[in-house]
């Protein structure tokens, strides 16, 4: 929903949704039980060569009903109000509280604060980085220091901070994660090493196990709705049937993100050229649902992630 919302009211820019703990993790060090409260997602809205904007977003669910769902949004709120991106208290955020009953429709609550800030700018100090270098980990020190009032100097309250000296290095490390998260879901773990830092934990991918979607011969690849795609694919049991399920990137995408030199070694990915070509892509990806030549149905994001399920007739 925090998605569609955004889409809507930047349709010049991509919105990219990134889970915030792998990105806090590689900004503090692992603190003390005061700083439990985080958001779940970040919503980073962009467009090439322009100042990424964040979103805080945190949600709950229920089997309940009403009464539950608004005592989790007021939970949840201490979850983004636990972190401030620019300007104090001014850092736009996303609540919602879903009630999945076992019978009926299913209902989501959502609060919207707009705020003014979560804009990264950079500083002429430390500006906006090209986002095809490694990123590295950060220590910030963990709080969030109020607007001090006359003379009086206030003590900072827990939570998490990104001035405006940590914004560049903020906006580079929310999209190589974002990145990792599109290598990943194609089931490349080498090629998703790259993209995270050592306490984002780029060590668990580089254990020699890689499908093969970024080699000479691929683990899973396949043309859906017209489009080839690389990835992965996997076969499990629902209701006593059979189903696969395949999880790609669109090939030509997925050879930015792990080219080659001719040698067949891995070289560096190509983050903006990517972003440039999933931004020029928005809204040109196929609306339809199913394949009648796969045979199930199918689910294209912007991103060039594909989600693709069938029956298995034995």
């Amino acid at each position: 929903m925090a998605k569609h919302t955004l889409g809507r009211r930047y349709p010049d820019h991509v919105v990219s949704i990134v889970g915030a703990d792998s990105v806090i993790r590689a900004g503090w060090p692992k603190g003390p039980s005061g700083f439990q409260y985080r958001p779940d997602f970040f919503a980073e809205v962009w467009k090439p060569g322009e100042p990424s904007r964040v979103f805080l977003i945190a949600s709950k669910g229920n089997h309940s009903g009403a009464k539950r769902s608004y005592d989790q949004l007021a939970s949840a709120s201490a979850h983004v109000e636990a972190m401030h991106v620019g300007t104090w208290n001014e850092t736009p955020c996303f609540v919602f509280g879903t009630e999945l009953p076992m019978e009926g429709p299913v209902t989501v609550h959502a609060l919207h604060a707009r705020g003014t800030g979560g804009v990264l700018h950079g500083t002429s100090k430390h500006p906006l980085r090209n986002l095809d270098g490694v990123a590295e980990n950060e220590n910030i020190m963990p709080g969030i220091l109020p607007p001090a009032e006359g003379d009086e100097v206030p003590s900072p309250e827990p939570g998490f901070y990104v001035g405006p000296q940590y914004e560049a290095w903020f906006q580079h490390v929310l999209a190589r994660t974002a990145t990792a998260g599109v290598t990943a879901f194609a089931g490349d773990g080498d090629t998703t090493a790259q993209y995270l830092t050592t306490r984002q934990g780029s060590q668990r991918f580089t254990t020699g196990f890689a499908h093969a979607a970024a080699g000479s011969v691929q683990d899973a690849e396949y043309e859906l709705l017209g489009i080839p795609f690389v990835g992965t694919d996997h076969v499990f049991r629902l209701n006593n049937k059979r189903v696969e399920a395949f999880s790609g990137v669109a090939a030509d995408l997925f050879q930015l993100l792990s080219p080659r030199n001719d040698d067949g070694r891995r070289t560096p990915g190509k983050v903006e050229q990517y972003r440039s070509a999933v931004h020029s892509l928005r809204g040109s990806w196929s609306d339809r649902t199913w394949d009648p030549k796969w045979g199930g149905p199918v689910s294209v994001h912007e991103d060039g992630t594909v989600l693709a399920m069938r029956l298995l007739r034995l």
